[in-house]
């Protein structure tokens, strides 16, 4: 890019030969004929160097120099001056002139001059390039620091033990989370030990084929829940999760971040507590109040048959001892409950007819039913034969099932009741259902059904036939679902995993 150049000179043959010839040089001339006019072309092209005659009508080159310095002290002015005219030479050079020459102008002079002008304002340029350089280097210096502290208080400040290695699978990166899950401290282990060292086996497997097997890279290791071993020996839950740092398409490192879990372990355990705290108040407070009713049931009975006995009455007798033996029925049934409940049971698998248990309950149930005018169905696939399941254990849930059944047409007061047992089979599930015409249950009761203690009986039940029901079905892996309507009646579902003998 030419270097832009102004000529001042009153003389309009002096500007046509100079500007030919500085154009020639390469220059990009621009001229004025006055020093106000020169002025003017300065303060719009900012020339970095500027010749003008020292003698001009109205303002002469000595004020024009003066009045450039002011605005720009750094650019290159040249004064032209006669022979007899040393004094204002010599005037100019102190007002800062960075040459002058004499006329006529010798064309070896004035390149002289003008290479000396054109070297101070490269060398200016120079220096200005260096400095504004030198302020890039240090602001990009900063900013590498100011980003490196940044990542690094990021790093010391996650909640994520973050661990480094280089891509030998030593360690150079340990941060304060680590340091508060392994127990060691960084400079127990920057620099010193490897993952083999403070991995667990399957994790350090994991990040040597990672690092030196150069698996897939783009895509991290999912989060797994795994169990370090501290310092002290102590086991940690934590969830781990890692990927390997490339370069070029070389692994040059990896990193591994572990999430610790006693916190949430403690939270877990507190409430799993908390809950069963809770269950047991429930179900204390629903034993208590079943239980007296039982009492009360009880102590009727005691009352009619002593009463009985006082006036002889064999008949109000007999109804005292029925009462009596109904409610230690109840206790009986209570406790059978309970033992059930409580013991932690694996099923007695054997050969058997899933057709001929629900058979034997219907016959168990008949005199129930025919003394409410409530009718027995079944509908069973023939084609089911042995298979193996705990017999015992569906048979009591089936008896329960069946038993709320006939319950629920009872308490509708009708006089066309209907429970209905089915089995089907499809693919590898043996399906079985009990249905009924009675009263139905609402959403709220549905949803309340398998919880602890809830009856739909009032002081009749205690909840726990359901509570069974459910616990011998998931002992058998399988599934029950219940599917109900007010007044129109329900169906429990009972779906488990078919076993062929």
């Amino acid at each position: 890019m030419a270097i832009k150049l102004l000529l001042i000179d009153d003389e309009e043959g002096v500007r046509k030969i100079f500007s030919i010839s500085l154009r020639r040089e390469g220059y990009e001339v621009f001229t004025a004929a006055t020093g106000k006019e020169g002025l003017e072309v300065f303060d719009r092209e900012k020339p970095p160097i500027v010749i003008t005659d020292l003698k001009m009508p109205g303002m002469d080159g000595l004020e024009v120099l003066k009045r450039i310095k002011e605005k720009t002290p750094d650019a290159e002015v040249i004064i032209l001056t006669g022979h007899g005219d040393m004094e204002s030479a010599i005037l100019a050079l102190q007002a800062d002139a960075s040459d002058f020459i004499t006329k006529p102008v010798k064309d070896e002079a004035l390149t002289i001059a003008l290479k000396r002008a054109e070297n101070r304002v490269n060398q200016r340029k120079l220096k200005e390039y260096a400095t504004d350089l030198e302020s890039m280097v240090q602001a990009a210096t900063e900013e590498i620091i100011r980003r490196r502290e940044f990542e690094g208080r990021l790093i010391q400040s996650s909640i994520d033990g973050i661990i480094a290695t280089d891509e030998e699978g030593k360690i150079i990166i340990f941060n304060r989370t680590a340091e508060q899950i392994f127990g060691y401290s960084r400079n127990e282990v920057v620099n010193r030990i490897g993952v083999n060292d403070l991995y667990p086996p399957e994790i350090a497997a994991e990040v040597r084929n990672n690092l030196f097997c150069q698996l897939p890279l783009d895509a991290p290791t999912a989060w797994k829940e795994v169990e370090i071993t501290d310092k002290q020996g102590g086991k940690v839950p934590v969830l781990f999760s890692g990927n390997v740092i490339c370069q070029n398409g070389e692994v040059i490192g990896g990193v591994s971040f572990f999430h610790d879990l006693r916190q949430l372990k403690k939270l877990e355990e507190d409430l799993i507590q908390s809950e069963r705290m809770a269950a047991i108040g429930q179900t204390v407070a629903g034993l208590a109040h079943y239980i007296k009713n039982i009492l009360i049931g009880l102590k009727s009975g005691v009352y009619v048959s002593n009463r009985a006995l006082e006036r002889d009455n064999v008949e109000r007798f007999k109804a005292g001892w029925q009462m009596l033996q109904n409610n230690v029925e109840r206790i009986s049934e209570l406790v059978r409950d309970l033992l059930f409940y409580s013991k932690e049971r694996e099923p007695e698998y054997q050969p058997a007819s899933p057709n001929q248990i629900a058979e034997d309950i219907l016959h168990l149930m008949e005199e129930k039913a025919r003394e409410h005018g409530i009718r027995l169905v079944q509908d069973f696939d023939p084609s089911i034969e042995l298979v193996q399941i705990d017999p015992k254990g569906i048979h009591h849930a089936l008896i329960n099932l069946v038993s709320n059944a006939i319950d629920a047409c009872i308490e509708k007061n009708g006089d066309d009741g209907q429970v209905k047992i089915t089995s089907r089979q499809e693919d590898n599930l043996l399906i079985l259902e009990v249905s009924d015409n009675g009263v139905g249950m609402s959403d709220e009761v549905k949803d309340q059904l398998f919880t602890a203690l809830f009856s739909t009986k009032g002081g009749r039940g205690t909840g726990f036939g359901l509570l069974m029901t459910q616990k011998i079905v998931e002992e058998h892996n399988g599934s029950i679902v219940v599917e109900s309507e007010m007044g129109k009646g329900s169906t429990f579902t009972i779906t488990l995993p078919k076993k062929i003998e």
